[in-house]
């Protein structure tokens, strides 16, 4: 499977309260060509991170409605979709949205945290699209059982095209979610609802971080 295939079939899930950035148009927010900006912009990163041979995947729960759903890129509001093209080498990243760009916390401390590594991951979610309350669609839940079941072809077809050497489950769902599978994985707390400081300490941990980068220059970690 290439990047474009992956996302192409991405694109084709369509499922009841639950917005497929890839396939959908907001009719609030988005551009008329949102939906293909998206699949752009992920397919994008994915294909970056195969040119870089990136190793590690840090995988969350779901797509959030402030992050995600509006950039196509998973863990990456619109704040910060210009770090997410620096550290993929500069490639070109768009917003699908109008009007003022949207901040998401958790995108904001994971972000931080990539940036202060300074070494790229792909990001994923267990559920790779944006479930919400029946009737609000600006709300977040977590994903059933049934919709996993639908949505996880596309986690094993990513650890296929990775071939990562580790994955970083980000909170006790997506832990609990990736529990069995044959990729060493790592989970730190969500860094949402008071967890930021365990999150920060969980990656220095997994990643080794001292003071000290490996180009001997200081890193700005965020706490």
């Amino acid at each position: 499977m290439t990047p474009h295939s992956f996302t192409a079939a991405l694109a084709e899930l369509d499922l009841p309260n639950v917005f497929n950035p890839y396939r959908e148009c907001c009719a609030t927010h988005d551009r008329s060509d949102a939906a293909q900006i998206r699949r752009d912009n992920f397919e994008r990163c994915l294909q970056a991170a195969l040119d870089a041979h990136v190793d590690t995947i840090w995988i969350a729960r779901d797509l959030g409605y402030r992050g995600g759903r509006r950039t196509g890129v998973p863990l990456t509001d619109e704040v910060h979709l210009n770090d997410a093209s620096r550290l993929l080498g500069g490639i070109r990243l768009e917003r699908a949205t109008t009007g003022a760009v949207v901040a998401e916390r958790t995108a904001a401390v994971v972000w931080n945290m990539l940036s202060a590594i300074d070494e790229p991951a792909v990001l994923w979610n267990v559920f790779p699209l944006h479930p919400y309350e029946a009737g609000d669609s600006f709300s977040n839940r977590c994903h059933t059982r049934k919709e996993r079941e639908i949505a996880w072809p596309f986690l094993t077809a990513l650890i296929s095209m990775i071939k990562p050497r580790r994955i970083v489950a980000i909170g006790r769902d997506a832990g609990l979610a990736l529990d069995g599978i044959s990729v060493p994985v790592s989970t730190v707390r969500h860094p949402s609802y008071g967890g930021q400081a365990d999150f920060i300490s969980g990656l220095r941990k997994i990643y080794g971080l001292t003071a000290t980068s490996r180009q001997g220059t200081t890193l700005e970690l965020p706490f």
